[in-house]
């Protein structure tokens, strides 16, 4: 073999052992078997009680629960961050694997706990903003409040009537009925006047409220959606390795929006556990005025009868309004533990589902190294059968026109084969595989008629009565040499008319082999290589023609007597088999009067390749002829 093979064969194996070895690496149980998941109903962590801080040294306890409240500090508008349930339903649209699913629901799930715990933080801290009291805030809250009790006696007005219908007959019942109209009338109308004032009082921020009202009403609309993916089916088959090749991208993409929302959860972990631990500090710091609260509510409890009424409703409202606010701030250290622990578990869970994500990206990377096995083994046994096919195809004696032909013939076809095994391995093999492959080859047929038909005709050539190269034949009405044989086209080296000159004209005619088939070809180099020449004499006016034609038909006949004797035995030989009656091979001869005197022409059989020699020495006969000498006296040529 040629260095060229060397190295190629050499790629070959190197890309199979190196595919061979990325199958052993890849290979491994099915990622499902493995599975488990994190724990789907995980006990919340229990929260610490709060330490009671060191008391003074004096062991006394400083507070003034009758004093005013101070003012919170101001609290921004408050806001919901819905992201992690956005990210949950959007990963969960690319859930394919029954696990997938499992881990997709559990992620939903606990971000949808996660926002409902936002939304209580977030109106726990709208009802502590204490908006700073205007005339315009007072007018706005007077014109909702007077609203509010007129829809609320609307609507008992209603109820009454309502009743009241339905005990009543006959005229007072029709009354009635006038009046139950003009009432629920009247309650629209004093319904969209509260509407007005609420949405007014809202503007002017006197209901810090509202604005997550409005946010939990959008997201519960927006919960009550589906947000199911239907799944998507690929331009390829599963098992193709385009197929498969998208199914690996399609787990990388996937990875990595799911680190990316990983790693979202783990940032909002660190946010949250600063907002709880300093939550917890305040709790701590209020610890003394929390305890103070709790005996005077206990004493207040305990204590009987009351001298001065005003002065005990003032404490009452004053231990209320302590005990809610220690409540509260309770409430949100709990709450950001319950969203601290949410997020964790989430951020678990998208864990996870990224290791079971790299399973399968393992498994598509191991069949895409299958499939490029397939590949590689085609190629290197068409490979193989090339060279091996090259080395047994060598030239033998007697065996060298089969050779090369089965040379040409066997890698050929390997290479059709094998390219569509690739094809069939790159795209997969197509469900309606008949009637796919049927139309093509119709399609193939008609578009590649030419070729197909030069393909089979090079199958003619290579057969019994063929051509060779170095063979002389007439194609189309080119006659010449032969000098390539290809699988397409058959070259010639162009020689001229037969009955002409036949010298080489230097031009190289090509013709594609369809000629064999739809045409017809003439091949002077086989055996005996007989063909018909003509000589033309012309004697002139006032000379006796009859002795020169006389002459020349006897010169003919002795010169081509030994030719003609053997092509009648060929053709005897060759024609036995058809029951063709036997041709005659002697000389014909025609006369054809002239202005000029009168033409003879005499056709003869000579070989192909003597038929310059016998033409020139016949015109060297008939000159002598023409000049007195007798038929008997002219010396014959050797044949």
């Amino acid at each position: 073999m040629k260095a060229r093979h060397w190295i190629t064969g050499i790629a070959l194996l190197a890309l199979l052992g190196a595919a061979v070895a990325g199958l052993v690496v890849t290979g491994g149980q099915d990622p499902a078997s493995g599975f488990r998941g994190p724990a789907s109903h995980r006990a919340p962590k229990k929260l610490k009680p709060a330490k009671k801080p060191k008391s003074p040294k004096n062991g006394k306890v400083q507070s003034d629960l009758k004093a005013p409240v101070p003012a919170p500090a101001a609290v921004p508008d408050p806001t919901v961050d819905e992201g992690p349930l956005r990210t949950a339903h959007a990963l969960a649209a690319l859930a394919v694997t029954p696990e997938e699913v499992e881990l997709a629901r559990q992620a939903e799930r606990l971000a949808n706990h996660e926002v409902d715990l936002a939304f209580a933080d977030a109106m726990r801290e709208a009802a502590a903003r204490t908006p700073q009291v205007t005339p315009e805030l007072e007018d706005l809250q007077a014109e909702k409040d007077y609203t509010e009790a007129a829809v609320a006696a609307d609507q008992r007005q209603l109820a009454l009537l309502t009743k009241q219908v339905a005990e009543a007959t006959g005229d007072r019942q029709d009354g009635l009925g006038d009046q139950l109209e003009v009432a629920k009338a009247q309650l629209e109308l004093d319904q969209d006047e509260l509407d007005d004032a609420t949405d007014n009082l809202e503007k002017a921020g006197g209901d810090p409220q509202a604005k997550v009202r409005r946010l939990r009403v959008a997201h519960d609309a927006v919960q009550n959606e589906s947000h199911a993916a239907a799944p998507t089916e690929g331009s390829f088959k599963p098992g193709s390795l385009v197929g498969r090749f998208g199914d690996w991208n399609a787990w990388r993409t996937k990875l990595a929006r799911l680190e990316a929302a990983r790693q979202d959860e783990l940032e909002k972990v660190q946010e949250l556990s600063k907002r709880k631990q300093a939550a917890d500090d305040e709790v701590q710091k209020q610890w003394d005025d929390r305890e103070n609260a709790r005996k005077q509510a206990a004493g207040f409890l305990k204590r009987g009868k009351v001298a001065d009424p005003g002065s005990s409703r003032d404490e009452a409202k004053a231990t209320i309004t302590s005990l809610k606010r220690f409540t509260d701030a309770q409430r949100a250290v709990v709450s950001l533990g319950k969203r601290l622990q949410d997020e964790q578990d989430l951020s678990e869970v998208y864990g996870s589902w990224i290791g079971l994500g790299q399973a399968y990206e393992q498994v598509a990377l191991h069949r895409i190294l299958q499939s490029v096995l397939w590949i590689l083994g085609v190629l290197l046994a068409v490979f193989l059968t090339g060279r091996l096919v090259d080395r047994l195809s060598r030239p033998v004696p007697g065996e060298s026109r089969r050779a090369g032909a089965l040379g040409l013939v066997i890698p050929f076809a390997a290479s059709v084969l094998g390219l569509l095994v690739i094809l069939f391995v790159v795209l997969g093999v197509p469900s309606q595989t008949t009637t796919i492959l049927g139309l093509a080859g119709a399609g193939l047929t008609v578009a590649l008629k030419d070729f197909i038909v030069a393909f089979f005709g090079w199958f003619v050539l290579m057969g019994r009565n063929g051509i060779h190269v170095g063979d002389w034949v007439e194609i189309k009405g080119v006659g010449g040499e032969v000098v390539e044989i290809g699988l397409l086209r058959t070259v010639l080296l162009e020689t001229g008319n037969w009955s002409d000159a036949g010298h080489p004209t230097g031009r190289r005619v090509a013709f594609v082999n369809s000629f064999a088939i739809e045409g017809h070809y003439f091949n002077f180099s086989t055996t005996g290589q007989w063909m018909w020449d003509e000589l033309s004499v012309l004697i002139p006016a006032g000379q006796d023609p009859y002795p020169i034609i006389d002459g020349i038909q006897k010169l003919v006949v002795k010169e081509t007597e030994a030719n003609a004797r053997l092509a009648e035995e060929e053709w005897k030989t060759s024609t036995h088999r058809y029951r063709v009656q036997t041709f005659s091979a002697q000389p014909g001869l025609n006369v054809v009067p002239t202005s000029q005197g009168i033409e003879v022409r005499v056709r003869y059989i000579t070989r192909a390749y003597q038929r310059h020699d016998d033409r020139r020495d016949l015109y060297q006969s008939v000159v002598e002829l023409m000049h007195g000498k007798r038929p008997e006296d002219i010396a014959p040529t050797e044949a």
